[in-house]
């Protein structure tokens, strides 16, 4: 018995959109219109940069163009020429854009391309405008900085699978020749760096595969919502010349801009873009596991926790009388000690105490007393070790590691990659079929500035847990 399966028409997709408008069209058009002002948040840099390159006036007005990608981006229609045809058909979408007639897709294509760092200052400018809202939510988890990188692969013929698998099945055929060779090594240096259409798209290696991407480092908050969004162009490499490594040998350590090397470049470009933020905590993977990360982050940035995890590539194997968290353990049986708190003033180095595990507070008392039976100190307290955060910030990043403490801080690293795939996927910034460096930027730009209209939304209409998704506000 054959099942047939209903497939999804352009018809559908036409329909499923204006009913969204149509059906409840005051609540999905009047809460953009009452609470988001694009004349406030559209830059006058950008205004004066649109209308000055002609003499006469534009046949269609920079607000429209602007009304037209943020709508695009809400509904989730990424073609162009698909979403300009449902405006042909829909008045009312029409009007919100506020055309008069419905514009080809090449313009909208040549104002992404344009004005793409125009459309950086306004998403600074929302930025700005939520971080109050963020830290009114939830100051504790508005404290948080986190930061991961990704790719956003491009629409070039190198990432077709047919290339590499040319590579490769070349190499093979040296390697039959040659059992000294490795095939899979021989393919991958026989790579080109740089995709033949679009030398600006370089060849990463991006969650454990190959691939031609731009490179995109992204900063959230605890409360998950984008803080910034640096794309590693040549303006960001003209600025740091520093982050631009070499192609080694290895494969699974070879990336254009490494994570733990573009760190101190974007946290740098985010603070002087925004000079009155502060954030005291920093959240990041183990790529970031280096002594001078975590000096950089408490001395030029300020942070006090850094909830890193330990690179068990960076551990030595003899640690001594501590363990792989830093811990001080028995040195005897190895088991850690006991965490009993931070101490230090105004004059004096901050430190933390630890105590035999064997050491009990005796009761009405304020002492203690070791009921080790081979003790490995004189005293009958029992032995104390004293350790000073700000000489190992590795070790004591400010939160003592492998506490519950800990864990609970550090589960909010996932926010950033969740973040990450809610900007490549639901709100568009990595679907479109374009090998342009400008045309990604855009995309992307775009795509967090509709993630801030949801902020500003819901914080207006007092619904704060629907802050990350602007579709569920106009559902």
């Amino acid at each position: 018995m054959r099942v047939l399966r209903a497939q999804m028409s352009l018809f559908d997709t036409y329909e499923d959109v204006l009913s969204i408008a149509e059906d409840d069209k005051s609540k999905f058009i009047k809460l953009l219109e009452e609470h988001i002002n694009l004349d406030e948040l559209i830059p006058a840099a950008l205004r004066y940069a649109f209308y000055r390159r002609f003499g006469r006036p534009r046949e269609y007005s920079l607000e429209s163009l602007v009304r037209f990608l943020l709508l695009q981006k809400i509904l989730g229609v990424h073609i162009d020429s698909v979403f300009l045809n449902i405006l042909r058909i829909s008045q009312n979408l029409k009007e919100f854009c506020g055309f008069d007639k419905v514009p080809d897709a090449s313009k909208i294509t040549r104002f992404r391309q344009d004005f793409a760092g125009y459309l950086e200052i306004m998403f600074d400018r929302l930025v700005e405008v939520t971080e109050p809202i963020c830290r009114e939510m939830n100051s504790k988890k508005a404290d948080y900085l986190i930061y991961d990188s990704t790719g956003i692969e491009a629409y070039v013929a190198e990432n077709n699978p047919k290339f590499l698998n040319g590579k490769l099945l070349y190499a093979k055929k040296l390697a039959g020749k040659n059992p000294d060779i490795n095939p899979h090594a021989l393919a991958y240096s026989m790579m080109p760096e740089t995709s033949a259409t679009n030398h600006l798209v370089k060849q990463q290696y991006i969650n454990g595969h190959f691939c031609y991407a731009h490179k995109v480092g992204v900063l959230v908050n605890g409360l998950g919502i984008i803080r910034d969004i640096a794309l590693f162009d040549e303006s960001f490499k003209r600025r740091h010349p520093e982050v631009v490594t070499k192609k080694t040998d290895n494969p699974s350590l070879d990336k254009e801009i490494g994570d733990s090397t573009s760190l101190k470049p974007v946290l740098s470009d985010f603070f002087a873009a925004h000079p009155s933020f502060s954030f005291g905590t920093f959240l990041g993977d183990a790529s970031f596991d280096s002594y001078d990360t975590y000096t950089m982050l408490r001395c030029d940035f300020g942070f006090e926790r850094m909830a890193i995890p330990l690179n068990n590539r960076n551990l030595s194997s003899k640690h001594g009388d501590f363990d792989e968290n830093g811990t001080p353990v028995c040195p005897i049986d190895k088991t850690p000690f006991t965490f009993l708190g931070a101490s230090g003033g105004k004059n004096r180095s901050r430190r933390l105490k630890w105590v035999c595990h064997k050491s009990e507070k005796i009761p009405g008392s304020s002492t203690r007393r070791c009921s080790c039976p081979t003790p490995c100190t004189a005293s009958s307290y029992g032995r104390c070790v004293y350790t000073y955060p700000d000489k190992n910030l590795r070790f004591y990043p400010g939160i003592p590691r492998g506490t519950e403490h800990w864990d609970n801080l550090y589960r909010h690293r996932t926010l950033v990659e969740r973040n990450i795939q809610l900007l490549k996927d639901p709100l568009g910034g990595a679907v479109r079929k374009s090998f342009s460096l400008r045309t990604a930027k855009a995309d992307l730009l775009l795509a967090g500035i509709v993630q801030l209209i949801g902020v500003v939304i819901a914080h207006a209409i007092n619904k704060p847990k629907l802050c990350k998704s602007i579709r569920k506000l106009i559902a």
